[in-house]
């Protein structure tokens, strides 16, 4: 059984992830703790990107990681067996269609993609999380909530705001069905 939690930055999908892997007794397995080995696998340039972050801002960087964050998530995947994994927020919202299609693909065999989110309403949601998010993020942390990508991912969709990272557990864990083990 493999657990995919995707969502928007600062939505707890760490610390939900965190919760349902000791729930359920699966290992908790992060893609942000190994991305950088995933990168570096297809030529990840960190001077570039901090080059880019010094000259252009936080926005050409989050550019540049996308094909690095699709690589990540397939490699992530290949090797991911009774886990909970959690994405960080933006390898599931790829605006170049290949790449999109890649993540698409990478997802499609498995049938627990849980989309965090705090409400229904993209702009609700960004307003919700902004005190959470750097005012330098905001603005792309609203284009995650508002893209249909994760929308489209996620088989689950569970709704965080006014809920306890626990509370949201249990209503993974209830939307899951049957299938998990130790709930």
């Amino acid at each position: 059984m493999v657990i995919i939690l995707i969502g928007p930055m600062k939505v707890g999908k760490s610390t939900v992830a965190r919760l349902l892997a000791e729930r359920l007794g699966l290992e908790r397995n992060g893609l942000d703790k190994r991305r950088w080995n995933y990168f570096g696998e297809i030529g990840y340039d960190e001077g570039y990107a901090r080059r880019l972050a010094e000259t252009k801002g936080m926005q050409s960087v989050l550019s540049y990681w996308k094909p690095f964050e699709v690589y990540a998530v397939e490699r992530h995947l290949a090797d991911a067996h009774d886990c909970v994994i959690d994405f960080g927020a933006g390898y599931s919202v790829q605006d170049d269609p290949s790449l999109r299609e890649r993540i698409r693909q990478a997802l499609a065999p498995y049938p627990d993609v849980v989309l965090l989110q705090p409400c229904p309403d993209p702009a609700e949601s960004a307003a919700y999380l902004s005190e959470r998010v750097s005012s330098e993020l905001q603005g792309v942390n609203s284009h995650y909530l508002t893209d249909s990508a994760n929308r489209e991912l996620a088989t689950i969709v569970v709704y965080t705001a006014g809920k306890s990272p626990q509370e949201t557990c249990d209503e993974v864990v209830e939307r899951l069905g049957p299938h998990p083990r130790g709930a």
